[in-house]
């Protein structure tokens, strides 16, 4: 019994050490999203399974003449802070067997509004809100456990588009709450991150969690994830051309199943939705916010009131007196897509992308898709919704003002923007086997295993 506990021990220790790739497998057991319950299992296929042993064995184990069993329960903890909320993912993985791959066993996920940017001149509020979300984490991580849980925050567009000093007052502030807590804090655990990080690392929990990183053929499916600050777009190529024609930046290494795999991939920012809204108004770095109204053909035209993003409150308006309508709206929000967003040759084709965030969430509130089972739909159809949507602005206004106007923007995003055919298929999906549709997944396995994305 004391040689077993010493093993245990040893491996609690030096789990967090393992090299363990991140085809790492997705075995939902039950995963938990407000207590909602997975029912699907996938795993690796033998043959894509690398060898994962510590880096450091004991010399105690080869003394061991009968199987002691070494499963293990371990959990990793990742904030994901964007720009209109902070999000909590709490994985729950299972090391069966120091020689085989953990399995992700379930998620608990939380949210908080506003974002942390929201509190760029109140640092120390806004440390409260990570304060409140590490409660969550107490009451789902085991205590004994608490210690070896690695828990990181990554910021997101909403933080890059902060002067300096204010983002960097503010993660100085969460790294005070992580030294403050029970968890394992790992070197640079607070960061800003990159929009190539965010689009890769969100390209890799979709297609974890639909199966395609589970064989060793090219199909998989692309991702586009739409925030409030910055949208981001990632596939596969399949054709050379696409990786030819595109600026050298768009085009991301990753090492991933012993191989490289070549990724086209951009985060825009300023083209997140929230952030396009204050683009087609023309708020965007106004100055004169204390008198200064902000109109579009975009919002009802007797809307008018006082809109808060990052801190920041703007006086909008629809146009009294003038026009409102699909139309105008689609002139106003091209400005703030057309020539900005490239568009790679390999769109115009037949691939299926995953499309998220808000993509979903508007799609639901417009009634395109069910909130419930989320849904297949074609680029045409973002379309047609928003053509309705703006030609019925009273209708729709108790659900958004700026319906409309989001409507619209995606569609013109998609069309004119990515360049993608009204034929296109997107699946929209909040969550994939009760798994959030995020890259807060990708980025753990990065954390445990670096993917070396460069």
């Amino acid at each position: 019994m004391a040689l077993q506990m010493l093993l245990l021990t040893v491996m609690s220790m030096s789990v967090l050490a393992w090299n363990f790739q991140a085809e790492a497998t997705y075995h939902p057991r039950q995963t938990v999203h407000h207590e909602h319950s997975a029912n699907m299992e996938n795993l690796l296929p033998e043959n894509l399974l690398l060898e994962v042993v510590p880096k450091v064995l004991p010399e105690v184990l080869l003394e061991v003449s009968h199987p002691v069993n070494l499963s293990r329960t371990f959990y990793g903890i990742m904030f994901d802070a964007g720009s209109t909320g902070t999000r909590i993912h709490i994985y729950t993985f299972i090391q069966k067997d120091p020689v085989e791959l953990p399995v992700l066993d379930n998620e608990m996920y939380h949210a908080v509004k506003p974002g942390l940017s929201a509190y760029k001149d109140k640092p120390e509020e806004g440390g409260n809100t990570i304060r409140a979300l590490l409660k969550v984490a107490k009451k789902t991580v085991p205590e004994v456990e608490w210690k070896q849980t690695p828990v990181v925050l990554k910021a997101t567009a909403g933080l890059r588009l902060l002067p300096k000093e204010k983002a960097n007052a503010l993660l100085d502030e969460v790294r005070e709450v992580f030294d403050e807590s029970p968890f394992f804090v790992p070197n640079n655990s607070v960061s800003i991150m990159n929009g190539t990080n965010e689009g890769v690392l969100a390209w890799v929990t979709v297609n974890f969690l639909t199966g395609h990183l589970y064989a060793k053929t090219r199909k998989t499916v692309g991702i586009l994830d739409l925030g409030g600050g910055s949208t981001q777009i990632t596939f596969l190529p399949k054709s050379k051309k696409t990786v030819f024609t595109a600026p050298a930046s768009y085009i991301a290494n990753i090492n991933m199943f012993n191989h490289t795999l070549q990724l086209y991939t951009h985060s825009y920012l300023g083209n997140g939705l929230v952030a396009a809204r204050l683009a087609t108004l023309g708020a965007l770095g106004a100055d004169g916010l204390d008198w200064k109204v902000f109109t579009s053909s975009c919002l009802p035209k007797k809307f008018r009131e006082d809109w808060t993003f990052g801190g920041i409150t703007y006086k909008v308006s629809g146009i009294p007196d003038g026009y409102a309508g699909y139309k105008l709206c689609y002139y106003e929000v091209m400005r703030v897509v057309k020539g900005i967003v490239h568009q790679p040759f390999e769109v115009k084709g037949s691939s299926i992308f995953y499309a998220f965030s808000y993509y979903f969430d508007r799609a639901v509130e417009s009634g395109l898709i069910d909130g419930s089972r989320g849904g297949m739909v074609e680029v045409r159809d973002f379309k047609k919704r928003a053509k309705e949507v703006c030609n019925k602005m009273t209708k729709y206004r108790p659900i958004s003002p700026f319906l409309c106007m989001d409507m619209t923007y995606i569609t013109c995003l998609l069309k004119e923007g990515f360049g993608f055919k009204d034929n296109t298929m997107l699946q929209l999906a909040k969550k994939v086997n009760n798994v959030e549709t995020s890259w807060a997944l990708g980025a753990t396995f990065d954390h445990f295993n670096n993917l070396n994305i460069h």
